[in-house]
């Protein structure tokens, strides 16, 4: 008698399993609102330590610094502002895929705009990072040069989120408090 009990057992125990796992292949995501939620809870302290990085990066390129104080500063800058990006872009992966029409799609999107940033920042972190400091106006061309480009790949790399082709996503977007 217990043999059969723990062969039944067993054997709702594998089918309970196997129910789980075809519930959770058949959905499961966040809603579009608590995925919104999750994204925007994500971006805004990457936002504010974007703004915070980029006022000292406006306050070292004025600043009556050496070159090699330039550097040095700007370099930490830059390497805080493509970790930020990254750590942005990992809770976006962590927020999981919404329960929408495309929603893979839509959530590759933005951890595709954030790895652009990251590595945006990473390249200029990279380029002030080779320049030499012996003559300060070289240097300065170089840094000018480099924080030109990374405005140029930073704003190729925006993600309009008025143009998701998910309507339920926009709705949560323009609705949720997290995104205000």
């Amino acid at each position: 008698m217990r043999t059969c009990r723990a062969a039944t057992a067993g054997k709702l125990t594998a089918v309970l399993a196997t129910l789980v796992l075809a519930l959770a292949a058949c959905g499961g995501g966040p809603s579009p609102r608590a995925w919104a939620a999750s994204v925007c809870e994500a971006l805004t302290p990457w936002r504010a330590e974007i703004n915070k990085l980029t006022s000292s990066t406006q306050q070292q390129m004025t600043a009556q610094t050496t070159p090699a104080q330039a550097k040095e500063n700007l370099v930490r800058l830059f390497a805080g502002a493509e970790d930020a990006s990254e750590t942005a872009r990992r809770k976006i992966d962590q927020a999981g895929v919404p329960e929408t029409e495309n929603g893979e799609e839509v959530s590759a999107r933005f951890q595709a705009s954030l790895g652009k940033v990251r590595d945006a920042y990473g390249r200029a972190r990279d380029t002030i990072d080779g320049l030499g400091t012996g003559e300060a106006t070289a240097f300065y061309d170089g840094v000018r040069t480099a924080v030109e480009t990374l405005n140029k790949e930073y704003d190729a790399s925006a993600l309009d989120t008025s143009r998701l082709d998910s309507e339920e996503l926009r709705q949560a977007f323009d609705e949720v408090p997290e995104c205000r």
